[in-house]
């Protein structure tokens, strides 16, 4: 069983927890700093993976495509600890606390943390926002993120260069764009706006630079991916297809049937001789 608990009282935490190998994709408006408590996280972006188990900590910055994966270990469930950091409170912290660090860093991506009892303690006091009775006040809230972001900036000096960052998505090379992220099983809507584009923009930019339709296009990149995983890396389709930007695995497979003619399966039976 997969499941979120939290508080209508107190949104900015989630705890995340499943016994089974579950996850989806991630675009945050919000940065998000993540705390595994058992078992393992994958986090895929378009050009690398990540893996996180108990006691390691990172933050993932917003409108970062990436695929998060949950998985259980030596029997015991994932389970970790979700705090948003909307970008209007992150930027009032810093008006008055100017970064230390300026400019974004050369790569994207999450940003991981030594461990420490700073972070330790950080994560342990906000289970109890889960137990909330009353929307928890603005001015605790705003202690609350100070507390962290002071925490953050401590032990990881590029933080600034991700949390100080309150620049809008421009418009970006769409064919580069979509080649690097067409994995993330996003929404058409979500895309445009990453690429800094209204939706009807968006398709016909698109239309213009591949000729195709945007779903069309994403389903065919997606499954020459999936085959190229199957067949040269002999992974399992339960092992692949969320990470290629399929939902299920019934979908993955009608799919991947009606592309090639074969069934996903059918990569991995030995050769005859």
């Amino acid at each position: 069983m997969t499941g979120k608990q939290s508080n209508r009282y107190a949104e900015l935490v989630v705890v995340c927890h499943g016994d089974q190998r579950y996850g989806g994709e991630l675009v945050s408006e919000d940065h998000v700093l993540i705390s595994v408590l058992a078992g393992e996280l994958k986090v895929v972006l378009a050009d690398r993976t990540h893996w996180y188990g108990p006691g390691d900590a990172l933050l993932l910055p917003r409108r970062q495509p990436a695929t998060l994966l949950k998985y259980p270990k030596d029997g015991v469930a994932y389970r970790a600890i979700l705090l948003k950091l909307p970008p209007n409170l992150v930027r009032t912290y810093y008006a008055q606390h100017p970064p230390a660090v300026a400019g974004r860093p050369a790569t994207m991506g999450p940003l991981a943390f030594p461990k420490s009892p700073l972070l330790q303690s950080l994560f342990a006091s906000l289970l109890p926002y889960l137990e909330l009775q009353q929307q928890l006040p603005a001015a605790l809230l705003a202690v609350k993120i100070t507390e962290v972001l002071e925490i953050v900036r401590c032990l990881q000096p590029q933080s600034d260069g991700v949390l100080a960052d309150f620049s809008e998505p421009g418009k970006v090379n769409l064919v580069e764009f979509m080649e690097a992220n067409y994995m993330f099983n996003l929404p058409l809507a979500r895309f445009s706006h990453l690429t800094g584009r209204s939706l009807a923009t968006f398709k016909r930019d698109f239309q213009k630079a591949f000729q195709s339709s945007p779903q069309r296009w994403l389903t065919q990149k997606r499954l020459a991916l999936a085959h190229y995983h199957l067949a040269e890396k002999r992974r399992k389709p339960v092992e692949l297809y969320l990470e290629v930007g399929f939902e299920n695995l019934a979908h993955f497979s009608y799919a991947f049937k009606k592309q090639f003619g074969y069934p996903p399966t059918a990569l991995l039976r030995p050769t005859a001789g």
